[in-house]
């Protein structure tokens, strides 16, 4: 897959996922899907961007590691686009989703982000 740009550890995708749904059930601001995750980048106010590996066709995401590593954001995945559009609190997969704001957890996800390998 070409928009991967590194492998997460499995327990990684866990915090990743368990961070998102605590962001989420507090009030924390995220955007869901490529237009909003686009949008969020080039405004930047993402915090973090969190794509799922099973996009299919990959063409959908393929513009978002670049844009992350030119604005400097860090980026992270999921294995699956139903894990990620659950932990966002939708009812529907989520290809891509970013944390715009997140609210009392703001020290989880700096950890998770230290986690996380730089993208140059």
């Amino acid at each position: 897959m070409s928009y991967i740009l590194f492998e997460t550890p499995d327990e990684v995708k866990q915090q990743i996922l368990q961070v998102l749904k605590n962001i989420v059930s507090s009030g924390g601001k995220v955007k869901v899907g490529v237009n909003e995750v686009t949008k969020a980048i080039d405004r930047g106010v993402a915090k973090l961007v969190i794509l799922a590996e099973d996009v299919s066709p990959p063409e959908i995401v393929a513009h978002i590691p670049e844009l992350a590593k030119k604005n400097k954001v860090p980026i992270a995945y999921v294995s699956s686009k139903e894990e990620l559009g659950k932990a966002a609190g939708k009812q529907v997969a989520a290809s891509s989703v970013a944390i715009v704001d997140p609210g009392s957890f703001k020290e989880e996800l700096e950890d998770l982000i230290k986690k996380l390998p730089k993208v140059e």
